[in-house]
């Protein structure tokens, strides 16, 4: 319990202060960014997709989706498709109307809560995925650094968008939905079926939010730390 309280305030904290480091809104893109992208790329692909697996055998066996020949990949799916679709509301919201005018300042808030809701439920679902996961070294300390790597890429993007509001409420919700996803695993117990719907679907968004924050030609991303990132992970992941 002490170690998965010590992770969840950890991330909960790096949101709270990655804002404030200077250094990663460099142009081109900061080296830690796209180093910090590296690693949850890599993470995703030796050690997510790996575990969809096994989360498709235990909701199989016991699941609501047992029906579903491939459940675990269809809810991470949906949780890729959920996550996409929050984030062309908000493209969609902010974008300028015909006559070019600027968005106004209850629309420009409007888009932060939307994005601000969406990252505020997911945190919400990494917290909670902190009870459940193997507590024993190095299983949850590679878990609490992808997730923080993570996390310190779309603070990065958060803070581009809304630098403002982001900094003075938007890292506040953030922490607190960690942290509030932790003690709701703490006090309601589930079965291995329901908790493997949840890793499936908080997969699904990681993946889209990953390659949403490192992919894109405007991100100026660099492409030697990133690979280091990706490489250092899945070396990290398979001979741990």
């Amino acid at each position: 319990m002490w170690l998965q309280l010590a992770f969840a305030l950890g991330l909960a904290a790096i949101h709270l202060f990655a804002g404030k480091l200077q250094r990663l809104n460099a142009l081109p893109r900061s080296a830690w960014l796209s180093f910090a992208g590296g690693v949850s790329v890599g993470y995703v692909f030796v050690h997510i997709f790996p575990a969809l697996s096994e989360a498709h055998e235990t909701i199989a066996a016991h699941g609501p989706l047992f029906v579903l020949e491939h459940n675990a990949y269809i809810v991470a799916l949906t949780g890729l498709a959920v996550f996409y679709g929050l984030e062309q509301v908000t493209k969609q919201y902010s974008r300028r109307d015909g006559k070019q005018k600027p968005a106004t300042l209850g629309k420009l808030q409007g888009v932060f809560w939307i994005h601000i809701g969406s990252f505020s439920l997911y945190n919400a679902l990494i917290g909670y995925l902190l009870v459940y996961r193997d507590n024993q070294l190095p299983e949850v300390l590679f878990f609490f650094l992808a997730m923080g790597f993570h996390f310190l890429v779309n603070d990065h993007g958060l803070v581009q968008h809304h630098r403002h509001i982001y900094m003075a409420k938007g890292r506040w919700v953030l922490a607190a939905a960690v942290f509030m996803g932790w003690l709701v695993g703490q006090a309601f117990q589930v079965t291995d079926a329901v908790i493997s719907l949840v890793y499936a679907f908080v997969a699904g968004g990681l993946v889209l939010n990953v390659l949403k924050e490192e992919l894109p030609e405007d991100r100026n991303s660099q492409f030697l730390p990133f690979a280091v990132g990706a490489a250092g992970c899945a070396a990290l992941l398979v001979f741990s």
